[in-house]
């Protein structure tokens, strides 16, 4: 039986990065325990009171990772996608000291497709992801937008004037668009569900759910 991963455990973050540092950092104010490495001794020193530990090791040496308890971690973060090879001698690594879970950063899809086959439970791949987010807001249409791995998509924007004023069963939008309203945030008020009869105002910022191709129409029509 596999053992289950508790939500609050150590983890340990490879690279410190913008990406590894951001990750560490947030982990940190996540109340995570976290040791950072890094083989650069000005970015463990920086970052030393930062995180819960930060030491100064060459990950790729599998040695050095038995030395700093990396065997005892349940969750690594492989955070060095843009030293290709590094990053996937580091993750064969923590897969020979049978780290159960890691997360590695990838570059492209033939990096990301070696990591998986190595050993990853999880390949991520931030510069993609960011710069297909970023697409979707430059248009000014959304606000903040999240695709995930099925083509679903959640995305926060303001509300098409078909919906405003109305209860959300009577202007159809899941049955015209194919689209879900999830939820509305009123200025000076809590986010709260949608329901049916939920009015949407012009104040208003809706969360809204649905295919990739359904959002982007929806979020295309008059305003």
């Amino acid at each position: 039986m596999v053992e289950r991963i508790r939500s609050d455990a150590p983890v340990l973050v490879i690279g410190l990065g913008r990406f590894g540092a951001a990750c560490a950092g947030e982990l940190d104010r996540l109340d995570r325990e976290v040791l950072a490495v890094d083989g650069n001794l000005e970015l463990v020193q920086k970052w030393s009171e930062r995180v819960t530990h930060a030491v100064q090791a060459d990950a790729r040496n599998i040695d050095a990772l038995r030395q700093i308890g990396a065997q005892d971690f349940q969750v690594a973060v492989v955070a060095v996608g843009s030293l290709i090879e590094a990053s996937v001698l580091i993750t064969a690594n923590l897969v020979d000291l049978k780290v159960p879970q890691i997360w590695a950063k990838a570059v492209s899809q033939s990096h990301g497709k070696i990591l998986a086959r190595v050993g990853a439970n999880h390949v991520i791949y931030p510069e993609a992801e960011a710069g297909e987010r970023v697409a979707h807001l430059v248009s000014g249409r959304m606000l903040d937008f999240i695709r995930f791995d099925d083509d679903f998509v959640l995305a926060k924007m303001y509300p098409p004037k078909l919906v405003r004023g109305v209860g959300l069963n009577e202007s159809g939008v899941r049955s015209k668009y194919n689209v879900t309203v999830v939820g509305v945030k009123s200025p000076g008020r809590p986010f709260r569900y949608a329901e049916a009869n939920t009015v949407v105002t012009n104040h208003d910022l809706i969360i809204v759910s649905g295919t990739n191709s359904d959002i982007e129409r929806f979020a295309a029509l008059d305003r």
